[in-house]
């Protein structure tokens, strides 16, 4: 018997998942979206080919921190010139990009290559509990 590898011919159309990140602890919420959008979360995975499915996240500005980290953790921005840093505490970004948070968790856990840049498109963020995309009838999933 052969071991089977998706390719983009073969690979399954992709759905639509949506979750609610009011009250789930982020790093919790980063990993199963990331397996999700690389496709880890079905039988037919395969490292180097794209066939995960996209995630809607929506409620970011809810989401869980625990501990201290509201007002500890910093992202750190840098402009490219000399003492061009900037740094930047979650408590700041929660209230101007609270996308921002959730999506950068969820870069973390990808590979660090091309095609999880790719992959990443698959992730849709909102602050609040509306989003464009019902038009897919994604399916709610818990965490």
């Amino acid at each position: 018997m052969k071991t089977f590898l998706v390719t983009k011919e073969t690979a399954q159309p992709a759905k639509w998942y949506l979750i609610d990140a009011a009250g789930v602890p982020l790093g919790r919420l980063a990993v199963k979206a990331a397996n999700i959008i690389r496709g880890r979360n079905k039988a037919s995975y395969t490292p180097n080919c794209d066939a995960g499915d996209y995630v809607v996240v929506i409620n970011a500005e809810k989401i869980a921190l625990t501990g201290k980290k509201e007002v500890q953790n910093e992202y750190m921005f840098f402009s490219g010139f000399v003492g061009g840093e900037s740094y930047r505490k979650v408590s700041l970004m929660r209230e101007r990009h609270p996308e921002f948070i959730v999506e950068h968790a969820v870069k973390g856990m990808m590979p660090k290559n091309r095609l999880a840049r790719r992959m990443l498109t698959k992730l849709r963020v909102f602050a609040g509990s509306e989003h464009p995309h019902t038009s897919h009838s994604p399916e709610k999933i818990s965490v």
